[in-house]
């Protein structure tokens, strides 16, 4: 299994965490039992391979990640997202971009454009082109917003000598 399928597997236990409410965890070895996940493969394509154990130990930290920080990646989701509130995106795009900015974030081994780019495909495959240039505009926004240099210092009032 590739990356970029230990990615969209993440989405998927992201998005169906958000309808189960179960623990994150839970929510991994539920879906990832091996009966259970075969018949997933007849559904979609990325359900044909199992995830190696380090793919099982990225997707376990991301779905965990996104979870722990939900709030915080939806405030920056919403920054972002400029005459847009972010109840009115759907979960799945919204899963999709939570990621993303975890892992732009939180997962050292992604580079931006790779999160960015990967994001983009997956709300263009589940979604549609439009939905794709509004994530890409939203997570270039973000990404841009971190590379940005920070707004200069009010300048202190001189502190006048004492005599």
């Amino acid at each position: 299994m590739t990356r970029a399928n230990a990615r969209e597997l993440a989405v998927h236990l992201i998005y169906g965490q958000k309808f189960t409410g179960e623990e994150p965890q839970q929510v991994v070895s539920t879906r990832l039992e091996k009966e259970y996940y075969a018949q997933l493969s007849v559904e979609n394509e990325v359900y044909t391979e199992r995830p190696s154990r380090a793919q099982l130990r990225y997707i376990d930290s991301v779905v965990a990640g996104v979870a722990n920080r939900e709030e915080e990646l939806n405030a920056t989701i919403q920054q972002f997202s400029i005459g847009w509130d972010v109840t009115r995106i759907s979960k799945l795009t919204r899963s999709i971009m939570q990621l993303a900015i975890y892992e732009i974030q939180y997962v050292e081994d992604v580079p931006t454009g790779v999160a960015i780019s990967e994001a983009v495909r997956l709300s263009k495959k589940y979604d549609n082109e439009d939905t794709g240039s509004f994530v890409n505009g939203i997570l270039g926004a973000y990404a841009r917003s971190l590379t940005a240099p920070a707004a200069p210092a009010a300048e202190e009032a001189p502190v006048a000598e004492e005599v």
